[in-house]
């Protein structure tokens, strides 16, 4: 698979290019932009800031741009958390995506979005201040109505940002499990 994976409010740390390193040791073609122009961050309330100084539609732009030279192969899109929120929206604008794997996070949907057939894997901690349950029935019955193939995954007891091993958020065994899950579910693609 080819695979378009976005990094977090965090910026492209470690745990990104490990994930990638990852996905590729599985065979996959995965390319990992780099949204904020080489910041990273080690506190939230400073990534939040930068990334909101960034604004939303720039970022987006960014995100757009990255993929479009490899969006004719037909991309899988991924992300962590922010990076998830923007591999959704790119999935949905996409009538080639191959797939949508989103780690801890999702987006709003358009009352218009279709992704007929599209299969989408959730993995996300429960509970999760960011992505609370009410929200996640709301998307998953919108995400559905979509026609989207939808897969949620949830992790008692860990953390928002369970899978980077460099923050308190770090949940190994949930981080094993997911990436046995994903990698099961890129294989199916």
């Amino acid at each position: 698979m080819n695979i378009m994976l976005f990094h977090s409010t965090y910026g492209l740390r470690p745990a990104v290019r490990a994930a990638a390193d990852r996905l590729r040791e599985a065979g996959h073609e995965v390319w990992t932009p780099d949204l904020f122009e080489g910041r990273t961050f080690d506190d939230v309330e400073e990534a939040r800031d930068f990334k909101d100084e960034i604004g939303k539609d720039e970022l987006l732009k960014r995100a757009v741009l990255a993929s479009a030279p490899y969006s004719e192969r037909g991309l899988v899109y991924a992300g962590f958390s922010l990076g998830a929120a923007l591999a959704q929206t790119l999935a949905l604008g996409d009538e080639k995506a191959r797939g949508l794997l989103l780690l801890h996070g999702t987006s709003d949907i358009a009352e218009n979005a279709s992704a007929e057939d599209l299969p989408v894997q959730l993995h996300v901690a429960e509970p999760d201040p960011f992505e609370t349950d009410d929200w996640l029935s709301a998307w998953y019955l919108r995400m559905r109505k979509t026609g989207a193939d939808v897969e949620i995954y949830r992790y008692a007891g860990a953390g928002h940002l369970y899978t980077d091993p460099d923050l308190p958020d770090y949940d190994a065994e949930a981080a094993e499990s997911t990436w046995r899950t994903a990698l099961g579910f890129l294989d199916s693609l």
